[in-house]
């Protein structure tokens, strides 16, 4: 599975930014994509996830402003990021899973970086 990330970009506080994440490859298998972001000298944490099934979770920073979708086919997944902070200043990682009886195999796109100026 290979994730393509874009839309990332430098934007004022209260602003919005919509990212997209395009895979491609063996997606038959994924149940749920995602977004995941790490700042600068913090922990990556969870962003948003969307099952093939629609089902979303929003991590609880985020939970309120931001909005994860996908397209019909369940091959792109939008983030929608409004009312945007200082603290959502990250590099962006989208993710795609494959649930599996073995566990969960996860793909990492390449990170966009989403800068939120004051």
């Amino acid at each position: 599975v290979q994730l393509q990330a874009s839309g990332g970009g430098l934007v004022q506080a209260g602003g919005s930014l919509r990212l997209s994440c395009t895979s491609s490859g063996s997606i038959d298998s994924i149940n749920e994509m995602g977004w995941y972001r790490q700042a600068p000298g913090k922990q990556r944490e969870l962003v948003a996830t969307i099952t093939t099934g629609g089902v979303t979770k929003y991590g609880d920073s985020v939970k309120g402003r931001f909005t994860i979708s996908s397209d019909n086919a369940k091959t792109t997944v939008y983030l929608r990021m409004t009312s945007l902070k200082l603290e959502d200043t990250a590099v962006y990682y989208c993710t795609a899973d494959d649930f599996h009886p073995r566990g969960i195999d996860r793909f990492w796109g390449q990170g966009t970086l989403v800068t939120v100026s004051s």
